[in-house]
């Protein structure tokens, strides 16, 4: 018999999960608070100071072809096959399955919507901002550069900001915004950040990336992750509205339902009234009938009908059959017959 001071890791971490409270009473909602307001100001700032400097064609364009020369994936070859599946980590399809998976599980277990409307509502705003500013300065990327030193603006390409990069903040970093302690919440933070960063360095060593690209990508995510607080009162309503609407299907579901009559008990007196003069009254026979095809009794056929004296008179044992001579009435001795030739 299994003991609790010989409890497996599995059964430990089993264990926490059942006492997580199924319905938690209060939900550490994230405020927009004057440090977090601090912080999305600097990071603005950062984010706009980089599209200037790109823009105006300063010293980060001549670091992006610097890189773009260096070529990483001919430096370091032996890391290529890792960084191919390592830079999966940044893209939307895959990171958005594997955490709205985990966001999943974690609204059915404390029933609540609100860890999956807040991946929604991250995913959208990173599909507008940066989807925006991608079509919008058109730059290219490093394997379509049509001049040296030229910051490739304008030109049709949509890989400014990195996509991978701010994809990779977002989807990783969503699970530290929605921690439920202070303890996780910075570690976690600390783990998106690290693994955003790599990816975008990915895309760098791989040469789908300008370096510029990768740090625009980080302060776009960045910004979206700051500015969530700003969308929890919209996630409330919605999720209220949700709840709203499966009450009311369910009421309609249950309307829609035939309700089955409830029996009477067995033995239960049941009440009578008086009776009326219509239930006296006898009642009216019905005529029915008589088909050419039914059979009509022998005392009922036409014909001549005899009379009492003229039918066949009844034997004493019952019996309108004709007398027979060679019969005897029951009970009594048969006659000897004469033997031939006596």
């Amino acid at each position: 018999m299994r003991t609790e001071g010989t409890l497996t890791r599995l059964d430990r971490v089993f264990a926490r999960l059942d006492r997580e409270p199924q319905r938690p009473a209060h939900i550490d909602v994230p405020r927009m608070s004057r440090h977090r307001f601090v912080l999305f100001s600097a990071t603005l700032a950062f984010y706009l100071s980089i599209v200037w400097a790109v823009v105006t064609t300063s010293w980060l364009v001549r670091l992006d072809w610097l890189v773009m020369f260096f070529r990483p994936y001919q430096q370091w070859p032996q890391i290529h096959a890792f960084l191919d599946y390592y830079v999966v980590l940044g893209q939307r399809g895959p990171t958005a399955v594997m955490v709205a998976s985990w966001l999943g599980w974690r609204s059915w277990r404390q029933h609540t919507l609100r860890p999956l409307l807040t991946l929604a509502a991250s995913l959208l705003l990173l599909n507008i901002t940066v989807g925006a500013a991608k079509i919008g300065m058109g730059r290219l990327g490093p394997h379509y550069a049509t001049v040296i030193g030229s910051n490739e603006m304008g030109l049709g390409g949509d890989i400014f900001p990195s996509g991978h990069t701010a994809n990779a903040v977002v989807t990783w970093g969503i699970l530290a915004y929605l921690a439920s302690t202070p303890r996780a919440r910075r570690w976690l933070s600390a783990l998106s950040a690290v693994t955003s960063l790599g990816v975008g360095l990915t895309t760098v060593y791989l040469g789908t990336h300008w370096l510029s690209d990768v740090l625009l990508g980080w302060a776009a995510g960045l910004l979206i992750m700051l500015a969530l607080p700003w969308c929890e009162p919209l996630i409330a309503r919605a999720e209220a509205w949700l709840f709203t609407l499966r009450d009311r299907l369910r009421d309609r579901r249950g309307r829609t339902a035939p309700v089955p009559a409830p029996a009477a008990p067995v033995g239960a007196p049941v009440a009578l009234g008086p009776r009326t003069a219509a239930d006296e009254a006898p009642a009216a026979r019905e005529t029915i009938g008589v088909s050419h095809s039914s059979r009509v009794p022998a005392h009922l056929a036409p014909g001549p009908h005899l009379a009492r004296s003229e039918r066949t008179p009844v034997t004493p044992a019952g019996s309108r059959r004709p007398p027979h001579a060679d019969r005897v009435p029951r009970g009594t001795a048969p006659a000897a017959r004469p033997l031939a030739g006596s």
